[in-house]
């Protein structure tokens, strides 16, 4: 099976080659796995092949068409798990920043499913009802988090309790929270983030705020404000990549610490005098020290549990970094 890809080069104020124009545009393919595509007749330019020395100009239309390797096999690996609830159809669990969610390209080991395998067994389910194959390199995940976000997640044991899952996920009956440190002060305390999402017309590897984009919706509610952040609790209304992260960076209060999106340069009103520029420069990169990654946590989460059909509802504490940063703004 391949998977091809149709890019329309955009205005730029260089040329590129198509090597690394590519590298840029394509999610999860290096360049020396483009270069060998290109050279392999795989890319076409306007219909042409091309070489990978060769300078994108504005409104070719680059054809890449990419054999898909089959996923490796994933392997239980004893990784500790901070367990906070568990019974015979499910488990919710605090993953720690850092951790992908689930094996995909580059990341094979290491993940949230390698340490369920190890602490499972054959006790989680391989797939909801109509999953494709991909699914079975996904035992137990119902959703995912970010790799550097935090917070709490529900895994299915069975296909019974991930189907039922993944239908109150589908309808948005699911209750999550999230809790996230952001750049600026908010105008309301209260309000809502409406933007259409999909992927950046200027680099495929992130999301952006785009016409014709999938419907998005953040709800967030201002609950501290300091003098150059806030705490804010979110809730999504979608469930789009990227979606907080992007959205609050459109709104220009993008995720303290977030390196995609905009999050670890001063964002917003800073003082005229150059002494105090100086002053506040340092003061930020002594809070981004404590904190290597978006300070973003999935704080809580709420459910009818398949089987018992009883509403559950579990919260977790910020995680130690967040608490760092959230310690120094209070003195």
């Amino acid at each position: 099976m391949s998977k091809t890809f149709e890019i329309v080069v955009p205005a730029v104020k260089t040329r590129e080659r198509l090597d690394v124009f590519l590298t840029r545009h394509v999610e999860n393919a290096t360049r020396s796995k483009l270069q060998r595509a290109i050279e392999d007749g795989y890319v076409l330019v306007d219909g042409k092949p091309a070489k990978s020395s060769h300078r994108v100009s504005v409104g070719e239309v680059v054809l890449v068409t990419l054999p898909k390797s089959p996923a490796p096999s994933v392997e239980p690996e004893y990784i500790p798990l901070d367990i906070v609830y568990e019974d015979e159809s499910l488990l919710v669990v605090n993953k720690p920043a850092g951790m992908v969610t689930h094996p995909a390209y580059g990341n094979y080991s290491g993940t949230l499913v390698n340490a369920l395998m190890y602490y499972c067994g054959s006790k989680l389910s391989r797939a909801a009802p109509g999953a494709d194959s991909a699914e079975f390199t996904r035992p137990g995940i119902v959703h995912r988090l970010d790799k550097d976000t935090s917070g709490l997640m529900v895994i299915a044991k069975d296909e019974f309790t991930h189907a039922a899952l993944a239908k109150q996920f589908s309808e948005r009956t699911i209750g999550r929270e999230y809790w996230a440190l952001v750049w600026g002060t908010l105008g309301s305390k209260k309000g809502m983030i409406e933007a259409n999402l999909g992927r950046s017309h200027s680099d495929r590897k992130k999301v952006a705020v785009v016409a014709g984009g999938k419907h998005a919706v953040t709800e967030y509610e201002v609950l501290q404000s300091f003098r150059f952040l806030s705490l804010v609790r979110l809730k999504l209304r979608t469930g789009r990549t990227h979606q907080i992260r992007v959205h609050l960076c459109h709104i220009g209060h993008p995720v303290f610490g977030d390196s995609t999106y905009g999050g670890r340069r001063i964002t917003g009103a800073v003082p005229s005098e150059r002494s105090k520029v100086a002053k506040l420069r340092e003061y930020v990169s002594n809070l981004l020290k404590l904190i290597d990654r978006q300070a973003l946590h999935a704080k809580t989460i709420g459910f009818v549990h398949p089987a018992t059909k009883q509403k559950m509802w579990f919260d977790s504490e910020l995680p130690n970094d967040m608490q760092a940063v959230l310690k120094r703004l209070e003195e």
